[in-house]
């Protein structure tokens, strides 16, 4: 066995560790094409701002990057952060974009692996097909990246929908396994469902009947809308096949995200619209370090609980 896949392996074990007992966060830096207008609109550049997908691109990589090369995005209150799959192909600060986060912030690097989402059947989304999944998964390894992260989305309370979007997720993890990546489940409910409780019981279910099928020393993260009633996903917090629970904000402002994960005990946040909310290109380094710093303690402090 080389140095180098001793390193390798000792720096996977201590990046375990910290996903699965560090206090703090996951900062979800992985808006895709999709996305990326609306954020960068929320952060003051509007859609007539650039002309072409690689200018808009640059510009939510320039955001990124101002968010994680500041003084107030370190390891010792954001855990992991989340990133677009263009993301791990640039640059922070000079550094590959995934070796910065771990080497210089201490923060454990994901990638976003799925390609969107299919159309509505029995009111659920899965994911759209990802024939080049192998390859990326190769080159985020190759990059330094330690897990990963794909979203579905669950609008009714429909128990095939519900379950067809559980068995992909579970089926695709099984690839990511393989490759020796941790991946993150994401069934999301809408916030919005007419029947979201509904919804968080037949997902709980179908999640804790997946995640006892896995064998060995496999294990996952998932990451779930926060639910109405507090502490329901104790089950899969608990589950010895899983790392850790992570909420997503789902549409919710920072205050009401902070609001509700603050009564979910052991689930921490995993925010990408309430983390960069309030945020704006034209502020002073000043000002953006001040608001920044603010946020993460905020979602920090709801984390922790």
């Amino acid at each position: 066995m080389t140095n180098l896949v001793r390193s390798e392996r000792n720096v996977n074990a201590e990046q375990l560790e910290q996903m699965a007992h560090g206090a703090g966060f996951i900062a979800a830096l992985d808006q895709s094409g999709g996305s990326t207008p609306g954020a960068l609109a929320l952060y003051g550049i509007p859609r007539d701002a650039y002309d072409s997908d690689d200018e808009m691109l640059s510009l939510m990589h320039a955001m990124r990057e101002r968010i994680v090369t500041n003084p107030a995005f370190t390891g010792d209150r954001i855990l992991a952060a989340i990133l677009f799959e263009d993301t791990i192909d640039r640059r922070f600060a000079g550094s590959d974009a995934a070796k910065y986060l771990w080497g210089e912030k201490h923060v454990v690097p994901f990638v976003k692996v799925d390609k969107g989402l299919a159309p509505e059947e029995n009111g659920a989304r899965c994911m759209n097909p990802m024939p080049e999944l192998d390859a990326l998964l190769d080159k985020a390894i190759a990059k330094g990246v330690f897990g990963t992260k794909m979203r579905s989305f669950i609008h009714l309370a429909n128990p095939v929908g519900v379950q067809a979007v559980v068995d992909q997720q579970f089926e695709i993890a099984l690839s990511i396994l393989e490759k020796g990546l941790v991946p993150i489940l994401e069934p999301e409910i809408d916030i919005a469902s007419p029947d979201k409780q509904v919804a968080e019981s037949l997902l709980r279910d179908a999640l804790v009947k997946g995640l006892d099928e896995l064998t060995g020393d496999q294990r996952v993260m998932i990451k779930l809308t926060l639910p109405e009633r507090d502490d329901y996903y104790v089950p899969l917090i608990e589950h010895p096949r899983v790392v850790r629970v992570v909420a997503l904000s789902g549409g919710y402002t920072r205050d009401q995200a902070n609001e509700r994960l603050v009564r979910n005990h052991r689930m921490i946040a995993s925010f990408s619209r309430a983390l960069t909310e309030g945020l704006n290109v034209d502020m002073s380094d000043d000002g953006f370090t001040a608001e920044l710093s603010s946020a993460i303690e905020e979602i920090y402090a709801a984390s922790i609980t």
